[in-house]
Formats: C-alpha cells, structure tokens, sequence
C-alpha cells in the first residue's frame, strides 16, 4: 500500500455484517487549504458509520484525508465530500461525518452530514 496522499478509500468485508455496531474515527489533524485565501484550514472529522457489507481500511482513510492538504475547499464543501466518497466506497447503513473547524476570522464552524437524512 502507497505512503502517499491518495483519493482511493480501500474496504475489507465487515465481519459481523449480520448485526449493526459503530465505527467511530476522530481525525485530528485533518488540512485543506482556503478557496479565498490560501492560507490552511485545520479540523477534526468525525466520523461515524454503521457498516453494511463493507469496512473502509484505516491507513487508506489517512491517505485519503491526508490528499486534501494542499487542495482549497469550503468547509461546507469538503465535508460533504468526504461523505459523498465514504457512501460511494462502503455503502454504511448510517454514516455521519463532522468537520469541527478551528476558528477562522472569529467563527467556529462544524459541518454536519448524516445518512439516513
């Protein structure tokens, strides 16, 4: 497996696909860059899943997130996005995702995406 920034997202079969349980990830050092300013936007994505059939593999997540550092994206943007690829990757029976931004021009931001609506 690559050690570089990468938008694949890998899964492995879930191994209890018969009963629902959470999966829940903390990201703390997640970085994209202002679409305005070009200046880094720091978060933490949250992220919270009920596995169908598939699992997403950790060190794949890490490549993943790590590839938008140097992209600019609104915070409501790249938290939708990170949703949109993990439904499209593991089809979860529920899926939150929450980007928690530190505070920019004196406003904290928290983005929250949730499937089922």
């Amino acid at each position: 497996m690559s050690t570089q920034p990468s938008k694949a997202l890998d899964t492995f079969p879930n191994p209890a696909a018969e009963r629902d349980y959470e999966i829940a990830f903390d990201c703390p050092e997640f970085t994209c860059l202002c679409p305005k300013t070009g200046q880094p936007d720091f978060a933490t994505i949250r992220i919270r899943y009920v596995p169908d059939q598939l699992c997403v593999e950790l060190k794949s997540l890490k490549l993943y997130l790590w590839s938008f550092r140097d992209e600019g994206h609104f915070h409501e943007a790249v938290t939708n996005r990170i949703f949109d690829d993990l439904m499209k990757a593991i089809g979860p029976r529920k899926l939150s995702v929450e980007g928690d931004f530190w505070v920019r021009g004196g406003i904290h931001t928290v983005v929250t995406v949730r499937h089922p609506h």
